[in-house]
């Protein structure tokens, strides 16, 4: 039985001492790496598994992490719910901050996560949940990003030929559908989701997460490189259906990068030369492309401005932070933003974003 009272120091040592984790994995996200420890083998072979090239055995931890496989804990403390982002409704988080850390529950998983001062636990049915563990990893490198002045944006990234371009968008507008597009064409991912933007001087990095893109079945069965993904079975009842029916389903399959397009694809860490920010609908209008000054356009870094979430604590009870969106405008002065608005055209979008990383910015108009 663990002691649910106390500290977070005191709760990790507890939990530790009875499921103790003795598998152990390092996973390289570029400078930042994690040690992972955890106590049932399937569980190791499962981050194996999923962050794939990211495992190594060659460099010294920047921080420790332990999953324990076990029965969801209860603790015997008041938590807080987590109102949901703008345009959600499902609550899905709980948290309780102690004097030196913070507990998060998943409401819909039982799943548990202890963290503060650099010790870092999560406890629960793991294996069924393994995807909760992985993002509890990555945050935890959204987190050191973020402590070193890094900008969080919601977007997915790729580079070609050594310019990188990062792509955010509106809800379901299909950033990650691009960026695959885009990688079919050559270029190399970067990340689905989330980036960390740095700045030296006068450029921009983008710091990308091990996260890989899950994509509805529209997406895999419209690309050469993706299909493969899908059963011979579920092809067949995919075409068959209308196509508002097909982009509307919500199942999502993992896209393993080595696995769709070979191996060293994904490339962690790279310039950022360009942002395009997808603002279009699908009205069968012709797709525009265009420049646009952020500093005229706030309403469009709504698009890849994103909260840091529960899993980034700077200090005790501090507010879940969110950037002012002037940071953003700064940082974008730096490189070049690109508005696609109009209707949907993955195709073209794609041309473009090789032909800015072939060309540069003279490749896209004013």
């Amino acid at each position: 039985m663990i002691n649910t009272s106390g500290n977070r120091t005191e709760l990790i040592a507890g939990i530790r001492e009875t499921y103790p984790a003795t598998h152990e994995l390092n996973l390289a996200f570029g400078e930042f790496v994690v040690q992972v420890k955890a106590n049932t083998s399937e569980l190791a072979a499962d981050l194996v598994g999923y962050f794939g090239e990211f495992v190594t055995d060659a460099k010294p931890p920047t921080i420790t992490v332990s999953a324990h496989e076990a029965p969801a804990p209860n603790f015997p403390y008041a938590f807080t719910i987590k109102q949901p982002d703008p345009g959600k409704t499902k609550l899905k988080e709980e948290y309780y901050d102690l004097e030196d850390g913070r507990i998060l529950r998943k409401i819909t998983t039982g799943m548990v996560f202890i963290y503060g001062e650099d010790d870092y636990l999560a406890i629960g049915p793991c294996l069924e949940n393994s995807n909760q563990v992985i993002n509890f990893i990555n945050a935890l490198h959204i987190e050191h990003m973020l402590k070193k002045g890094c900008l969080l944006g919601h977007a997915a990234g790729v580079i070609w030929k050594s310019r990188g371009v990062c792509l955010a968008g509106f809800s379901g507008a299909g950033k990650s559908t691009l960026a695959l597009h885009v990688m079919s064409r050559g270029a190399n991912f970067v990340s689905n989701d989330r980036v960390m933007i740095e700045k030296n001087s006068q450029k921009l990095t983008m710091h990308g997460v091990a996260k890989l893109p899950r994509i509805n079945p529209g997406t895999a069965l419209n690309n050469p490189d993706l299909i493969k993904i899908l059963d011979q079975k579920d092809i067949a009842r995919y075409r068959s259906m209308p196509v508002d029916e097909l982009w509307g389903l919500e199942e999502k399959y993992d896209v393993f990068i080595d696995q769709c397009f070979g191996k060293g694809r994904f490339v962690i860490d790279a310039p950022m030369d360009a942002l395009v920010i997808l603002n279009w609908t699908r009205n069968g209008e012709p797709v525009s492309i265009r420049k646009v000054d952020p500093a005229e356009r706030f309403e469009l870094l709504e698009a890849i401005q994103k909260s840091a979430g529960l899993f980034y604590l700077p200090g005790h009870n501090d507010p879940i932070p969110l950037r002012p969106i002037g940071d953003y405008v700064e940082f974008l002065s730096l490189c070049t933003v690109i508005e696609m608005s109009g209707g949907v055209d993955f195709d073209k979008a794609a041309q473009a974003c090789m032909d800015f990383m072939e060309q540069g910015p003279s490749a896209i108009p004013d």
